[in-house]
């Protein structure tokens, strides 16, 4: 699973996430990609188990990127303790995710495996996205 091997500091506010992305709201990379539409926190497990489905549908064929990585840590206290004595330890790693941001991009495959893929993909997802192509020149 992805997260840092090491960040400045342990914990970090929750926070808001406001306006439209304007990094990473185009394709690099592939040809195909999977963009979102609606702001949230996105899981380094939700990214991986959207990954495997892309991979697996598309029979380890072609290529994959990740545009994101999850960089935010998120405290959990632990279960039935009374409120109080500070902050909890880190749990699990996220990415805050702007709309119009590319999530995933795929190259190596033809328009309709990649669709398929990538519908997999945004399935494993707390966000509604979008199936981009890029425009042929």
């Amino acid at each position: 699973m992805l997260q840092p091997s090491r960040t400045k500091f342990r914990k970090a506010h929750k926070g808001r996430i406001k306006g439209v992305a304007t990094s990473g709201a185009t394709l690099s990379f592939g040809q195909f990609g999977l963009k979102a539409m609606e702001p949230d926190r996105i899981t380094a497990r939700q990214i991986e188990a959207a990954r495997r489905a892309m991979t697996r549908h598309m029979k380890r064929a072609g290529r994959v990127w990740i545009r994101v990585f999850p960089d935010v840590p998120v405290s959990k206290k632990p279960r039935e303790v009374r409120m109080g004595s500070g902050k909890g330890a880190p749990e699990y790693w996220v990415v805050r995710i702007k709309p119009g941001r590319i999530l995933f991009e795929i190259d190596g495959v033809t328009t309709t495996l990649a669709k398929e893929a990538l519908s997999l993909a945004a399935a494993k997802l707390p966000i509604k996205t979008r199936f981009v192509e890029r425009i042929a020149e």
